[in-house]
C-alpha cells in the first residue's frame, strides 16, 4: 500500500491525500461505509458502485469468522469474490465486538475468550489468529486485535488495557510479518491507538504506535461514551505524533458534524454505521440538515427528497413517499434511506477534499457546521 499526500489546507490540520491497493486507489478524506457480514445492508454492490460511487467498504472479522467461516472464504478465494466487491476492503479486527460483548467475554494475556452471540459456542480470540482470519478474509488493509475501552474507563483500568494491547500489537506484528498474502495482492496492517481519554496514555500509544513504522495508523476507542469535546481533544493529540506521510483512521465516527471536525484535525478515514443504521429508522441526512420521514410534516410535501442531492434517487421519490414507505413497513423505505444516506457522507467527505484542494475548507466548513446539524 502507498500513500500520497497531496495538499494541506493552510489554516488546519486537514489534509488530501491518495492511497494505493491491490484492489484500487482511494482519494482522502474518504467515508468507508461498513458492510459487517460482508454487505453493506439493504444496499446492493452496484448502487454502492454507481450511486454512493463508494471506493472502499469494511468487513467484520468477528462476524464473517462465525458465519460464513474462513473455510468457506478461502474456498472462493477472499471476501472480494464471495460479495463480488473489486474495490479495496477493510477489516476490523473484532475487538470492538468483544469489547460490546462484555457479558460474554474475558480478557487474559493470551487472548480474548468469547461466546457467540449466535449459539452461544465458545472461542477464543489471539492476536496471531485475528491476523490469520484477516489474511483469510483477504482485505487489503487489515487492523491489530486491541481492547476497545469504555470511554468512562478508570485511569487505571485505561492504562492496564493499553498495556495489553500494546503487547498484543507486538504479537500481530510478528504473526503477519511471518504469514504471507493468500490472494495474490499485498495486504496492509494498521495499529490501533488506544487510550480513553487520558492525554499521556494516548501520547504513549501514538508514540509506540509510530515507531512500528507500518503502512497506515488507527485512532480507536472513541465514540464510546466519553464527552465530543473530550474526542476531538484526542484526535488533536494524536495527530500531532502520528506520521503526516501515512494514513490516519479514526474508527466508528461518526455524525456529519464529527467528521467534518475530525478532518479540520488530520484524520484522513472513516467509518461508521450511522447512515445505515439510522437511514432504517427512517432518519435522513441532507445538506441541509437532518429529516425524520416518519413525522407527519412529510405526509403532503410532493417535492424531491432532496434538491441537488448527492445520489441519483434524491430525484426519483419524493418525501411523501418515502415517508409513506416507512409508515406502511415497506422493505424498500429501508433501501432509498441507506442509499441517500450513504452517497450523502460520500458527498461530504469528497466536497471536503475539493475545498482543501482550492483552498478554502475552513471557510466552507464553517458555513456547512450549522446546515448539517439543524434539525428540519
Amino acid at each position: 500500500m502507498d500513500f500520497q499526500l497531496q495538499y494541506t489546507d493552510k489554516f488546519s490540520n486537514a489534509r488530501a491525500g491518495l492511497i494505493t491497493t491491490g484492489h484500487g486507489n482511494i482519494e482522502t478524506p474518504i467515508f468507508m461505509p461498513v458492510g459487517t457480514q460482508g454487505t453493506v445492508k439493504a444496499v446492493h454492490i452496484n448502487e454502492l458502485k454507481n450511486d454512493i460511487k463508494a471506493e472502499i467498504i469494511l468487513g467484520n472479522t468477528y462476524h464473517l469468522y462465525l458465519r460464513p467461516g474462513t473455510e468457506i472464504l478461502e474456498q472462493v478465494g477472499g471476501l472480494h469474490k464471495f460479495n463480488s466487491w473489486d474495490k479495496p476492503i477493510l477489516t476490523d479486527s473484532g475487538g470492538f465486538q468483544v469489547f460490546s460483548l462484555s457479558e460474554n467475554r474475558k480478557l487474559k494475556e493470551e487472548g480474548a475468550v468469547f461466546h457467540s452471540h449466535i449459539d452461544g459456542s465458545k472461542h477464543l480470540f489471539t492476536p496471531e489468529k485475528v491476523m490469520d482470519i484477516q489474511r483469510s478474509i483477504g482485505a487489503d488493509i487489515i487492523m491489530a486485535f486491541d481492547e476497545c475501552t469504555p470511554g468512562d474507563a478508570t485511569y487505571d483500568y485505561a492504562r492496564k488495557s493499553l498495556e495489553l494491547t500494546e503487547r498484543w500489537l507486538d504479537r500481530c506484528i510478528g504473526r503477519f510479518n511471518e504469514t504471507e498474502d493468500k490472494y495474490g495482492y499485498k495486504q496492509s496492517l494498521f495499529p490501533i491507538v488506544q487510550g480513553c481519554v487520558y492525554p499521556d496514555l494516548r501520547k504513549r500509544a501514538a508514540e509506540n504506535i509510530t515507531s512500528k513504522g507500518a503502512d497506515g495508523n488507527a485512532i480507536g476507542g472513541l465514540a464510546v461514551g466519553e464527552p465530543t469535546e473530550k474526542m476531538y481533544e484526542m484526535i488533536e493529540l494524536v495527530n500531532e505524533i502520528l506520521p503526516k506521510d501515512k494514513p490516519r483512521y479514526l474508527m466508528g465516527v461518526g455524525t456529519p458534524a464529527n467528521i467534518l471536525e475530525a478532518i479540520e484535525r488530520g484524520v484522513d478515514m472513516f467509518d461508521c454505521i450511522m447512515p445505515t443504521r439510522n437511514g432504517r429508522n427512517g432518519q435522513v441526512f441532507t445538506k441541509e440538515g437532518i429529516m425524520n420521514m416518519r413525522n407527519k410534516k412529510w405526509e403532503n410535501d410532493f417535492s424531491p427528497l432532496e434538491e441537488n442531492g448527492a445520489s441519483a434517487i434524491d430525484n426519483c421519490y419524493s418525501k411523501a413517499y418515502l415517508r409513506h414507505l416507512f409508515v406502511t413497513n415497506e422493505i424498500l423505505s429501508l433501501q432509498i434511506a441507506s442509499i441517500h444516506n450513504l452517497a450523502f457522507y460520500l458527498w461530504l467527505v469528497k466536497e471536503a477534499r475539493k475545498h482543501i484542494i482550492s483552498g478554502d475548507f475552513t471557510a466552507w466548513k464553517a458555513a456547512m457546521m450549522p446546515k448539517i446539524q439543524n434539525r428540519i
